[in-house]
């Protein structure tokens, strides 16, 4: 026979595909890795220049506000 824990788990797994849902791999970047945070910076200044190079996103982003209700 299984751990208790083992059951829990299995339960607690059939319960959510009972609900509709399905269990996925997802894979994401390892924060322990060297680098990782100087890969963040250089990213992130690519987007900011991206932003700033875009003449329509501030309108946009302006309007998406006032359609939600802001300002």
């Amino acid at each position: 026979m299984g751990s208790s824990t083992a059951i829990r788990v299995q339960k607690h797994r059939v319960s959510l595909r009972n609900a509709g849902l399905r269990p996925i791999q997802l894979w994401v970047p390892d924060t322990r890795v060297p680098g990782f945070k100087k890969e963040c910076a250089r990213q992130s200044s690519l987007a900011a220049m991206t932003d700033r190079a875009d003449r329509d996103l501030m309108s946009f982003l302006d309007d998406a506000l006032n359609d939600l209700g802001g300002e």
